[in-house]
Parts: structure tokens; C-alpha cells; sequence
């Protein structure tokens, strides 16, 4: 007899088991605009065959919640096809995602390189790592790449384009031939470029890719400020299976509910993006008039740091909506606040790619002491940097926001 048959009647069945275990009479798959979401920690096997025949490898593991499910695994479709990859994974966060491309390729005695304006809590995962693991980590200035030296123990080398707070731009194209020859993995943090700036897979006339792309899905392909999640994209096979081998290891999952938001979500990434761009151009023009700051930092401003390596990698023309401000150096901390605490539209608040407007401030000695590198930062004209993230609010009032906060400052 099957398994799968029984002669016991549905009457004599308990509620109890009727419950656990329910009929379903309606039909399962219909045609609609989203997919149905998949929400499992137990996937049930066809037959002891399907339960044997599985390997990790798959491209669709359907053997465990935290592997994977339809929600899952079409998201990371989804993503791969945003950043032009073959291959991606999730992660819980942006930082869960950096986290698990460090732990799979540095081992004791790896040399990691970074840039000096790099995402701070990767630096500091990755100082963890160098006192409890024996990791030599480097820094870099991006500006500079002669400060980029590799010796034959050197492992890794993170990008940032553009870097993070003070926004400069690196020569991406420099930087890939150089690790390449060398044969040191390059992991580009593109959670700015969003996969629309430009492809991290195919960057400039080179046509250059880096080897793993990660993405801080919080950020953009979420778009409401609501939802932590990570990416790491690759083209390379071999590469991804040994990522996915930590990323197993590590127990990394996602929930499909998250999932699914995101999901929805990506329909509309490049028009907001878009939104983003062209309300942070009108603010940098009127930033730019302000006279309590000595710069504004933006790739797309002529006299910006890598303006030029923007323009040849982001041929779209396209910026994230992020802006800095250096503030004179006649204004102290408690200006700084000051100004910040006068903001009505501008709230304060870390992250950035949501509808609404942030705004949060950084000292230049913080940013940079933590990896000794106050000499990198040469071209900032002050201490004190405001940055500014713009959402999707009336660009009139923002700036009118601005210039309200700029006359409490005055007062």
C-alpha cells in the first residue's frame, strides 16, 4: 500500500488532526501580480528519494526555511538581475552581508585592504577580526592608490564608490587591474549605486567586474526605511559555492515576509532613484550658495574628489540621493547640534534610501582616528560634516528647511 493512501475516513479523523494536517480544495497556484509568499522553517519532502537526491549545491535547495524558498530565492533573482550577477545570496542586513565575505575568504595572516572613508562598521568588523583572528588589515586612501601596496599575503580589497559620509569617488577601473594582477579578491560595497549608477559587473570601457558585489538592501531596494536585508552578488561559481558554504554555516537566513516586501518594492527602484538623484542636484545647487560651509561634498560637482571617476563609471550621469557639507571652522559641536536640531524635515537619523528625509553629523576625527588616517583627508576644508540624505518630500521645502535651520544657526 502507498504511503500516501489510507482507509481511515475523514470522520474518524480527531479536529485536532484535521487542523494540523487540513485538506486544501482550492486550487494552489493562480495568476497574480505578486507571487505568493513562502513562510517555512520545515519544507516537506516528496518521498525518501527527494530527501536523498538533495545537495546543497542546488541552485534551488529546498530542503530547510533558512536555505531557501520560492520567496527567497526569487528575490535573489531578482537582485542578481538588478546588479547584472549570475549568483546571490541574502543576509539579515548589510552588515550581516559584509560579515559573511570577510569571515568565507580571510584566515589567519590575510592581509584585507580598505579604504579610509569606508563604512564604519565594516572597519570595525574588521579590526574584531584582526584581534581575535590574526588579520592584518590595511587602509587605503582613495585618492591616492599608490597607498595601495600588495604582497603576496594580501587576500582582500574592499571599494567603496562612492565612500561613505564624505563621498569621494576612486579610480574603480585603477583599483580592479591592479588586485587582478595581483590575484586579491575585490568586494565592492554598491549599496550607493544601487545597481543603477552603473553595474558593479561591468565598469567602465574596460568593461571591468569586480569579483563579489554586496548591497545593503535596506537602503533603496527597500525603499521605506522598514526593512533590514543584505546581498552578495557574484558571477563566478566557485565563489559563490564557497560563500555558500558560510553562509550555511553561519545559519544566515531571512524571513520570507521581508523578502516579499522587498520584493514588491523593486518594481519602482529606478524611478525612485531617479527622484532622489534629481532633488539632491536642486539641494547641492542651493548648498553650494550657503556661506557657512566651506564645501559640498557630491560626485557629480566638478571640484569634488573622484569627480572625474565618476563621470567615466556613472556614464548615466546618476548619484545616489546623498550629500555632505563641511561646515566653517568657526562653528563648534554645539552649532552643529544647533543646526541639526533646527531641522523640521530633516530628521535625525542614520541610513539613508527611504521617503523621508535624514540628516546626521560627524567629526572628522571620529570618522578617520579609528584607523589613523586624519593625513588621508587632506582635501576636507574642516571638522565638523553634516550629511544630508534626501528623501521624497517637495525639494522647495527642503531647502526651505535648510535656510530656516541656517537662521537658527545665525541667531
Amino acid at each position: 500500500m502507498s504511503r500516501h493512501s489510507s482507509d481511515v475516513s475523514t470522520s474518524a479523523i480527531a479536529v485536532a488532526t484535521r487542523l494540523s494536517q487540513p485538506k486544501r480544495q482550492s486550487g494552489r497556484y493562480i495568476a497574480t501580480i505578486q507571487p505568493p509568499v513562502y513562510r517555512a522553517s520545515t519544507i516537506i519532502f516528496k518521498d525518501c528519494h527527494a530527501l536523498n537526491e538533495r545537495h546543497w549545491s542546488d541552485d534551488f535547495d529546498y530542503s530547510y526555511g533558512t536555505h531557501g524558498t520560492p520567496t527567497t530565492y526569487g528575490l535573489a533573482e531578482q537582485i542578481a538581475a538588478l546588479e547584472g550577477a549570475q549568483y546571490c545570496l541574502l543576509a539579515p542586513s548589510g552588515l550581516s552581508a559584509i560579515h559573511l565575505v570577510n569571515s568565507t575568504w580571510l584566515n589567519q595572516g590575510d592581509e584585507v585592504w580598505l579604504p579610509c572613508n569606508a563604512y564604519g562598521p565594516n572597519l570595525e568588523n574588521l579590526l574584531y577580526s584582526q584581534r581575535k583572528m590574526g588579520v592584518n588589515v590595511r587602509i587605503y586612501n582613495p585618492l591616492d592608490l599608490e597607498t595601495v601596496q600588495f604582497n603576496a599575503r594580501s587576500r582582500l580589497i574592499w571599494l567603496e564608490a562612492a565612500g561613505s559620509v564624505t563621498l569621494e569617488f576612486p579610480d574603480l577601473t585603477h583599483l580592479i587591474q591592479r588586485a587582478q594582477a595581483h590575484q586579491v579578491i575585490t568586494a565592492l560595497d554598491n549599496t550607493w549605486g544601487a545597481g543603477i549608477a552603473f553595474s558593479p559587473f561591468e565598469i567602465g570601457l574596460e568593461k571591468l567586474a569586480v569579483d563579489i558585489s554586496v548591497h545593503a538592501l535596506t537602503k533603496y531596494p527597500s525603499g521605506g526605511g522598514d526593512i533590514l536585508m543584505g546581498s552578495i552578488c557574484t558571477q563566478d561559481r566557485e565563489k559563490h559555492l564557497h560563500m555558500l558554504q558560510t553562509h550555511a554555516t553561519q545559519g544566515i537566513a531571512i524571513s520570507g515576509d521581508d523578502a516579499a516586501q522587498i520584493s514588491r518594492s523593486l518594481a519602482h527602484i529606478t524611478l525612485r532613484y531617479r527622484q532622489h538623484h534629481q532633488q539632491t542636484l536642486e539641494i547641492c545647487h542651493f548648498l553650494q550658495t550657503c556661506h557657512q560651509f566651506s564645501q559640498v561634498l557630491h560626485p557629480s560637482l566638478e571640484n569634488h574628489a573622484g569627480h572625474q571617476a565618476w563621470r567615466s563609471v556613472c556614464a548615466s550621469g546618476l548619484a545616489a540621493g546623498l550629500v555632505s557639507v563641511v561646515l566653517h571652522s568657526r562653528y563648534d559641536q554645539k552649532a552643529v547640534q544647533q543646526f541639526c536640531d533646527a531641522l523640521q524635515l530633516f530628521h535625525l537619523g542614520f541610513s539613508w534610501g527611504g521617503p523621508t528625509s535624514l540628516v546626521m553629523y560627524y567629526h572628522l576625527n571620529d570618522l578617520r582616528q579609528q584607523a589613523n588616517t586624519i593625513s588621508m583627508s587632506s582635501h576636507l576644508k574642516g571638522e565638523w560634516i553634516i550629511r544630508f540624505c534626501v528623501g521624497l518630500e517637495n525639494t522647495a521645502d527642503l531647502i526651505a528647511d535648510i535656510k530656516q535651520a541656517l537662521d537658527a544657526l545665525a541667531s
